[in-house]
């Protein structure tokens, strides 16, 4: 018998309305994740409070169309998705099996606002047209730099889920921040007063 984390009391906060929803992704996660190699055997207990609250608690944070490089299992794609189904997201895998657990869930979700696109971010061939892109547990930020800006249009963002050394990423990411024209980088913090572990994001500008 999976156990799956006891649903904290900020998630209904954090999602409103959209919780039913949440609860089905986090339920069809937190029992399939591990089988299908999405999620470590370490994660059910703590699903919620690390993966589902830490990646919906940015979702104010976005507009428009979003892309989310390296979505994997749905974080924070898919769960941003489900928090905000008045934006547009363009979910960017490139592995088969990640791809095929996305699309399943988007319909079972009826998600309406999602799109499931396998490639790696490398390989995106639609120019700079996003209005931000995010990623979660991907790659340090001098290598999601050349990946994730030229998905951007001019004026877009880039808003990156980091840990405690977000800061320090900032550091060693100058010269490709340079390069490729990523202005005003700097950490956020987002949910302090909501999560026990409140969620840090790079934030930058992509001109």
């Amino acid at each position: 018998m999976i156990e799956i984390e006891q649903e904290p009391a900020a998630a209904v906060a954090i999602f409103g309305d959209r919780i039913d929803v949440a609860r089905r992704f986090a339920d069809a996660l937190g029992k399939h994740g591990e089988e299908r190699g999405l999620i470590g055997p370490l994660e059910p207990p703590r699903l919620w409070s690390r993966h589902i609250l830490n990646s919906a608690v940015i979702a104010p944070l976005f507009s428009g169309r979003v892309g989310d490089v390296g979505s994997g299992a749905g974080l924070p794609g898919l769960v941003l998705a489900i928090a905000r189904p008045d934006v547009d997201w363009v979910l960017i895998e490139p592995m088969e099996r990640r791809v095929a657990w996305l699309s399943e869930q988007v319909e079972s979700l009826e998600l309406a606002n999602v799109e499931v696109l396998r490639a790696r971010a490398e390989d995106w061939k639609r120019g700079p047209v996003l209005d931000a892109v995010t990623a979660r547990a991907v790659s340090a930020l001098r290598t999601l730099v050349p990946i994730t800006a030229p998905l951007v249009r001019d004026g877009g963002e880039l808003i990156l889920l980091k840990g405690a050394t977000a800061a320090n990423e900032i550091e060693g990411a100058e010269k490709q921040l340079r390069k490729f024209k990523v202005t005003n980088a700097r950490v956020e913090v987002v949910g302090e007063g909501l999560l026990a572990e409140p969620s840090r994001v790079i934030r930058a500008t992509v001109r």
